[in-house]
């Protein structure tokens, strides 16, 4: 009987030592889950050659990349002559489109211009009309009556492009009465008429002062309209 029992202690040592070989050689911790072993450890050394892959693989995705940025550009070059020409489309319309200032748009007044004695007047126009309008060429100036004539425009008065106004938006024009000599041949002008080109209409424009304006036939003269008055052009 202690013969057997000492066979049987031995078989079960056996046992439990070939039963704990086999569980290390298959990674098991007795817990279920798989300990970090040396075929563990080798495994981020696979994950870093795969990240150098893709790393390798980003880079020629950054061509395709270089590709979004050249498409990119040229929708911003695009974008670039769609606005260049949205700009001269519209600033060809301010000037071309807009139709002819008449009197029915305009406030026209008159002021002397420095003085006395007083040799010239600033006529300003106003647009009242609550829209864009366009001043054609110089105001058609008659001091006395139709036989005498307008005021001769000055050429160098000229604006080099068309004068538009917007809603509320001013023009002025410069009118040459006289030299301001003591011995030149005036007539007295209470009121005026000034003609607007473009069939624009006439307009009856009071003078400036209670004794109305001296002006010279022989020297008046009269310059186009523009934004603003400008020396050297508008110097005569």
């Amino acid at each position: 009987m202690r013969t057997f029992r000492n066979r049987t202690t031995v078989l079960t040592a056996a046992t439990t030592a070939v039963l704990a070989l086999t569980l290390t050689a298959c990674g098991d911790n007795g817990t279920g889950t798989k300990s970090d072993g040396p075929a563990a450890a080798s495994k981020p050394a696979a994950s870093t050659a795969q990240t150098g892959k893709d790393t390798k693989d980003a880079g020629t995705t950054g061509d395709a990349g270089d590709t979004g940025t050249a498409q990119a550009a040229g929708t911003k070059t695009s974008g670039g002559a769609t606005t260049a020409a949205a700009k001269g489309t519209g600033g060809s319309s301010s000037s071309s489109s807009a139709s002819v200032c008449t009197t029915k748009d305009l406030k026209i007044s008159a002021a002397t211009q420095d003085g006395p004695p007083f040799t010239h007047l600033v006529l300003t126009a106003k647009n009242t009309s609550g829209h864009s309008c366009r001043m054609e060429g110089f105001p058609e100036v008659r001091f006395l009556e139709n036989a005498r004539g307008i005021a001769p425009a000055v050429a160098r008065s000229k604006p080099a492009a068309p004068v538009v106004l917007t809603a509320g938006a001013p023009a002025y024009a410069l009118v040459k009465l006289s030299d301001g000599g003591m011995d030149e041949d005036v007539e007295a002008v209470k009121d005026f008429s000034v003609t607007l080109q473009g069939n624009g209409g006439m307009a009856v424009v009071k003078a400036p002062g209670s004794e109305g304006i001296a002006v010279d036939p022989a020297k008046w003269a009269t310059g186009y309209w523009t934004y603003e008055l400008r020396a050297g052009a508008d110097d005569f």
